[in-house]
């Protein structure tokens, strides 16, 4: 019986021991996991820097616009008809002159606000810029023979001077009025003479 006795106090000195390890590993796990020391790095996600919003790209609007004058037809104070200048944007970047584009736009005619502000033009619709040349002394304005059909006699003096006043408005140089490839003398069927290069004094007989 001494014997047995023995063998459970053993028994019982295993179990202790295998607690009392359990507990210490237990104990150490918790302190690994929950309360890392100083001296242990602590892992951690890298932190996203938030990039600062970049501006929006707006247009370069900065640049001054350009104009060509060109001579239309209207009313002043007193309701008399008078020549009015408007103007029109010009972008260089198309490759045209101020002149070539001032004569196109006076083809052109006027625009609906100016029609209802009373300014019109006395040149045909469908007369057309057939060429124009420009060379370092003069300016060869090569018109459709449009340009001198109807209107009377009234309505041909205001469109030559609507054309004389645009195109010295935008060149300094000499400006010659061709129609249909020829330069001309007499213009209309009123046979009206036309002094060249054009000029204010063009119509003086």
């Amino acid at each position: 019986m001494k014997k047995k006795k023995n063998k459970n106090n053993g028994l019982e000195t295993w179990q202790k021991a295998a607690l009392a390890l359990l507990v210490i590993g237990t104990l150490g796990f918790v302190k690994v996991a929950f309360f890392p020391t100083s001296n242990e790095p602590v892992s951690q996600e890298p932190v996203q820097q938030e990039q600062p919003a970049q501006p929006k790209e707006e247009p370069y609007d900065d640049v001054p616009k350009s104009y060509v004058n060109v001579y239309f037809i209207g009313q002043n104070s007193n309701k008399d008809e008078v020549y009015k200048v408007v103007k029109r944007e010009y972008d260089s970047e198309k490759g045209e002159t101020k002149l070539k584009y001032s004569i196109e736009s006076l083809l052109k005619g006027t625009t609906a606000v100016e029609k209802a502000k009373g300014v019109y033009s006395e040149i045909p619709q469908g007369t057309k810029l057939l060429s124009l040349e420009e060379t370092p002394t003069k300016v060869i304005v090569n018109l459709s023979n449009d340009f001198e059909q109807g209107g009377g006699t009234d309505g041909l003096y205001k469109r030559i001077y609507q054309l004389i006043k645009t195109a010295n408005k935008n060149t300094v140089l000499d400006v010659y009025l061709y129609i249909d490839g020829k330069q001309v003398d007499v213009i209309g069927g009123e046979g009206i003479m036309l002094n060249q290069p054009l000029n204010s004094n063009s119509l003086d007989e």
